[in-house]
């Protein structure tokens, strides 16, 4: 029974991280479909949607599956409410990633102003933020989430240089107020998704010492 249920947590560790790579590939196409101005690509991420909820649902079944069939203690017990919590995350981390595919779509005729400002950056360090906190879950060595809380300050002071960035091109440009507010929204959704990269980091620091710890 032991052996059993040590098999099936593996298992349900194997289906988070599976579902964890899947949001991350959505929110980083949806990045490159933005800068690149690819539709298609666009297209992709928003047509794995319903393949990110399926995957919620199936994990969240799994997950209080174990717990009612095992009845777990300790260290096993945080696996799976980490888990738990990770699988909100994670589908949040790929709406997010559709939604900036929906705006990719929008902008893919539009001049790019300025680069896309500092976009492409933010999205570069929140999805090394997403990949290290799956990394730490994974391998539950905590080094991958050292400073973690660093790298979400700095993405914080990009969404703002990107908000003031776009309120004066807008000002100067009436013709640039839909793309800028596209940047701003796009630029707020990678700041959410940095901070479910440090919630994630925060369960998994349960999850290996039992600590509770919070990550700003």
């Amino acid at each position: 029974m032991v052996e059993k249920f040590h098999t099936e947590l593996e298992q349900l560790r194997e289906n988070t991280l599976t579902m964890g790579y899947l949001a991350l590939e959505m929110l980083s196409k949806s990045m490159e479909a933005l800068e690149k101005q690819e539709r298609t690509l666009a297209q992709s991420v928003i047509d794995r949607k319903k393949e990110l909820a399926d995957w919620d649902e199936r994990n969240e079944e799994y997950a209080l599956r174990l717990i009612a069939l095992y009845q777990p203690m300790a260290g096993d017990l945080r696996t799976i409410a980490t888990s738990l919590k990770m699988i909100t995350y994670l589908t949040r981390v790929g709406r997010y990633g559709k939604d900036i595919a929906k705006l990719a779509i929008r902008l893919a005729d539009q001049p790019p102003i300025d680069g896309m400002m500092s976009l492409p950056h933010m999205g570069g360090l929140v999805c090394t933020m997403i990949k290290n906190a799956l990394k730490a879950y994974e391998t539950a060595d905590l080094s991958f989430i050292n400073g973690i809380g660093k790298r979400d300050d700095q993405v914080d002071d990009l969404r703002k240089t990107i908000f003031r960035e776009s309120i004066t091109h807008m000002m100067e440009d009436p013709a640039t107020i839909t793309r800028c507010t596209d940047y701003v929204m796009i630029a707020r959704y990678l700041e959410r998704c940095g901070d479910h990269a440090c919630k994630i980091a925060e369960k998994v620091h349960y999850m290996v010492t039992g600590e509770r710890v919070e990550i700003k």
